[in-house]
């Protein structure tokens, strides 16, 4: 299976040392790709600053898209990190720790390539955890009127993008790309280079914003008549005996374009790296109109915040009532020691080694709705953790080969949350998983209650494992 779409994160196999000069800045620096845990991700280290602070690569942090996209938190700034983003997600990389000596990325030939030939030369490995892809299940939209930027993620089973971009610029004219698969970003996508106009580079080179900047570096696309005066500037501000225009391309010095629509697949590439700050690996299609770096993070930070918002049911269990149940009642009677009233789950239909997802089906009989707000019948909280504690118990006891003879006491509880009342007429889906392998017997659990696609209260449970009786 191709890493970038496979069940399993990634690291790289060997250190690996990548030197240059950072377009904007001129600083020469030098970066270091080390291998990372699993579910580390991303992070940059800035070893030339005191107390070597650490940045994350997550859209929460980025403070400047003006020019490039840069990160900063904790006295830690990375500029330019767009490029090697796409190509850690391009390889399918998902952990790896950065040591950088200076304020900005490599800018190398202005594409992800050099990159990815890097991290292809560390070598990539295959993590003992699971990679989490979060499925866009409804399109989220994002629109600058000033701008004249639209872009979309619509559901899709895999991670596609289109682009299309418009300059309003005879020689640069429309043009889109599109990416159908990540597993064609190594030869489709990475190769492609930054792309400036001739008047947006004389106005860098005057106000000195592209102390780096140099014609391999980056494709100039000539938007209007250049006289020889301004070509010998250019040839000089760039250290060049002699600097031409292909008039028929319009594109400085004679450079050979990869693709015909090498500026709109560059275009994507941003994109890639842009939206590998939601944090998350996704599943979607994204289209993108006329995208920029300031567009791209703000619907990053669009797409995470549905995600955060609606994780919770990705994460929830799908309820079949026409299913038949893993445990019914008198099998739970016979795992567990409770009996009416004090028996609050109704059947098991989940139960592996670390999960399980009960039923418990609220009815305006139950004997506790006799003096707890009677006129407004509510479900008690502290029965809501109960219900949870018996789908627990059911949990530790499947470990054992004779779960008759113990039984489970819980001894902590954390976090708990009441979120939505319970009533006559719900039903709640009761799901527990442990937060770390048994050990001595202690049980560490989190704990949530579904009704329909709503959490209403989740908690941490620990319990202990007793035997109670012989065999």
């Amino acid at each position: 299976m191709d890493n970038q779409q496979s069940s399993n994160q990634h690291t790289i196999k060997d250190p690996v040392t990548i030197s240059g000069v950072g377009l904007h800045t001129g600083a020469h620096v030098n970066m270091t790709l080390k291998p990372a845990t699993p579910g580390y991700g991303i992070k940059f280290q800035r070893v030339d600053l005191p107390g070597q602070p650490v940045v994350k690569a997550d859209v929460d942090y980025v403070v400047d898209t003006s020019r490039s996209t840069t990160l900063e938190h904790n006295g830690a700034r990375v500029s330019t990190i767009e490029h090697i983003m796409a190509a850690l997600v391009g390889t399918g990389v998902d952990n790896v720790h950065i040591e950088i000596d200076g304020p900005e990325i490599p800018i190398m030939d202005g594409s992800s390539y050099p990159f990815i030939q890097k991290i292809e030369e560390a070598g990539i490995a295959e993590q003992d955890a699971k990679k989490i892809w979060y499925t866009i299940d409804t399109n989220i939209s994002f629109y600058d009127d000033k701008k004249n930027v639209e872009m979309v993620a619509l559901p899709a089973v895999d991670y596609r993008i289109t682009c299309m971009i418009d300059f309003n610029s005879p020689i640069l004219g429309t043009q889109h790309a599109n990416l159908n698969s990540l597993q064609d970003f190594k030869q489709e996508v990475a190769p492609c280079r930054t792309f400036v106009f001739l008047h947006e580079l004389e106005y860098l080179i005057s106000n000195n914003l592209i102390k780096g900047g140099d014609i391999n570096n980056a494709i100039v696309i000539v938007d209007k008549a250049v006289s020889e005066e301004q070509l010998g500037h250019l040839a000089k501000v760039f250290n060049r005996e002699h600097i031409s225009v292909a008039q028929r391309e319009g594109i400085l010095n004679n450079i050979q374009l990869h693709f015909p629509n090498e500026p709109a697949r560059h275009k994507l590439l941003d994109i890639v790296g842009d939206l590998a700050l939601v944090g998350v690996p996704i599943k979607a299609h994204i289209i993108a109109n006329r995208p920029g770096h300031a567009s791209n993070v703000e619907f990053a930070r669009k797409i995470k915040q549905y995600i955060k918002k609606n994780k919770h049911i990705k994460d929830m269990p799908v309820y079949d009532p026409s299913k038949p149940a893993v445990f019914d009642v008198p099998r739970i009677e016979r795992t567990l020691p409770h009996r009416f009233p004090m028996l609050l789950v109704d059947k098991i239909i989940d139960l592996t080694d670390t999960q399980v997802v009960g039923i418990k089906n609220v009815t305006f009989n139950e004997p506790f709705f006799q003096g707890h707000f009677p006129s407004n019948p509510v479900m008690p909280g502290v029965l809501q953790v109960e219900a949870l504690a018996q789908c627990g118990g059911i949990l530790a006891l499947s470990t054992v080969p004779d779960p008759h003879n113990y039984d489970t006491y819980f001894i902590k509880i954390d976090n708990c949350k009441f979120k939505q009342k319970v009533v006559p007429g719900d039903t709640m889906i009761l799901k527990m998983e442990l937060l770390s392998p048994i050990r001595r017997g202690i049980v560490e659990m989190r704990g949530t209650v579904f009704v329909g696609n709503k959490v209403v209260t989740e908690g941490d449970l620990t319990a202990q494992i007793i035997k109670t009786r012989e065999s």
